[in-house]
């Protein structure tokens, strides 16, 4: 190249900056409001923080907490269940859900799964025989607490949920009978959405969020939505209308971020309607699952040890689907709210829920799958779908009259490019190390999600509270120049 024409180049660039650096513009964007985006968001503004924008990809808040119409109801698409109740700490998400908004929650008891477990062929398996299996596993899991407590804190040490069961002699050959793999479905990838072969000992046994926050777990039935908390910590700093509705212009929705260009002072951000906001510091709180593909092209490319963070850290699949009926052939009465079907196929429709107390009269039954079985019924048609859960329910229940399912709802947040997948998951020997990596800023890019609490990831709780620590972050930069974020070393 000729100098002249590297001179000129030069001479744009620095022209370009200029008008970036010197442009009137928010102080910060968000991009994503979902419970992280809008948790960031109030930490800002009580910062006094106030010159923002909010870009929303989809035409709500919430992001994965999202009801939506079915049967006449409204149910919850993605978050469900306040998750962590009962102890000795407040869970900041049942505050708001139970006393400020009292919301219509409903105590989840599973505790009737040994005589609610039903055979492959029809009928239900002996309640001993399931009580003492369920048992036995339970004593394992007590045994991997145990051991992941004597573990370096690094996750040096760290090893599979699997590889805990082997060492306690639990199923040595691996869940091979329909009943231990249910019971070891229900335990594990109903709760983390991804096998016990993959899930981390250390970052899960025992979990933080029932260790810290107690045991119990309520079912959000509230007809005005789980995603009225978002709504409520959004209205304490965004200008809403009588009925509530957000209508502060800081709140753009419909926004589809493409492009994220980070400069020493400032930032500037590209819409796919070609929209462009320039500010001082931009907050991505999209899910890991965003992360992980090229909706959002970071300019220049994110450094190396960034990027290997964000794909060290899985993305899980987790599907409720929901079924309505003509009428009721299911169990009723307590202790039957939640059951088994334990298949020769691990993870195939394997727990069901109904609603006599959440939606009375509805006829509605829940069914949830995870993972591999996720990805493949987000491929097939709703009436495929719904044909196979009836076949299913037919088997459990021969000598009843079980009609044809009316209605179906089948998420499909994998196939969604805002969102691709519904929770992270912590796989083996990831620890703070790599957390701080995920969370850490780019220069003027900060980072939240639920995939960025050391404790919390993949709950509302974790969203919530992440976003509060990454606004921290950044407000310890833009007011106190504080902008150096430490790292420690891994084996520190």
């Amino acid at each position: 190249m000729r100098p002249s024409i590297a001179i000129a180049l030069v001479l744009v660039a620095v022209a370009h900056y200029a008008h970036l650096t010197g442009a009137a513009g928010p102080k910060v964007i968000i991009v994503g409001a979902g419970m992280a985006g809008i948790s960031a968001g109030k930490r800002l503004s009580d910062a006094g923080i106030t010159d923002f924008v909010i870009l929303e990809a989809t035409d709500r808040i919430g992001g994965r907490i999202h009801k939506t119409k079915f049967a006449g109801l409204n149910v919850e698409m993605g978050a469900n269940w306040v998750e962590g109740v009962g102890g000795e700490q407040m869970n900041p998400i049942w505050t708001m859900a139970n006393k400020t908004l009292q919301l219509r929650t409903f105590f989840s008891d599973f505790d009737g799964l040994s005589k609610n477990t039903y055979k492959e062929d029809g009928g239900l398996h002996p309640e001993d025989f399931v009580k003492k299996r369920i048992e036995r596993a339970d004593e394992v899991e007590e045994s991997g607490s145990k051991l992941a407590g004597t573990l370096h804190a690094s996750g040096r040490d760290d090893m599979s949920v699997m590889a805990m069961q082997r060492l306690n002699d639990h199923l040595p050959s691996g869940p091979s009978t329909p009943v231990d793999m249910v019971i070891d479905y229900y335990k594990y990838d109903y709760e983390f959405a991804e096998p016990p072969r993959v899930t981390s000992l250390q970052n899960t046994q025992p979990l933080s969020t029932f260790k810290n926050f107690g045991d119990d777990v309520h079912f959000v039935a509230d007809q005005r939505g789980y995603e009225s908390v978002v709504y409520y910590v959004a209205g304490q700093y965004l200008k809403t209308d009588k009925s509530g509705a957000i209508v502060d212009p800081r709140l753009k929705l419909n926004q589809v971020v493409k492009e994220i260009t980070y400069f020493p002072s400032g930032v500037m951000v590209k819409t796919e309607d070609n929209k462009v906001y320039r500010a001082d510091y931009v907050m991505v709180s999209v899910s890991l699952g965003v992360l992980q593909t090229d909706l959002i092209r970071f300019r220049p490319q994110l450094p190396n040890w960034k990027i290997v963070s964000i794909y060290q850290f899985d993305m899980a699949l987790y599907t409720k689907i929901f079924l309505k009926f003509p009428k009721k052939f299911w169990p009723e009465g307590p202790g039957t709210e939640f059951f088994l079907y334990a298949s020769g196929r691990r993870g195939y429709y394997p727990v069901w829920q109904q609603f006599e107390k959440q939606y009375p009269g509805s006829n509605v039954l829940l069914v949830t799958v995870t993972d591999d079985e996720s990805r493949r019924i987000e491929q097939q048609s709703d009436n495929q779908t719904k044909a196979e859960a009836v076949e299913v329910l037919r088997k459990m229940f021969p000598g009843k009259d079980v009609p044809d399912a009316t209605d179906i709802l089948v998420p499909r947040w994998w196939s969604n490019r805002f969102f691709k997948g519904t929770f992270s998951n912590w796989p083996i020997g990831v620890n703070r190390y790599e957390y701080d990596l995920l969370r850490a800023p780019v220069g003027r890019v900060y980072f939240t999600g639920e995939h960025t609490s050391e404790h919390y990831n993949g709950y509302v709780h974790g969203a919530y509270l992440a976003g509060i620590d990454s606004a921290h972050i950044l407000i310890n930069c833009a007011k106190k120049n504080m902008c150096k974020y430490h790292v420690q070393g891994k084996y520190d």
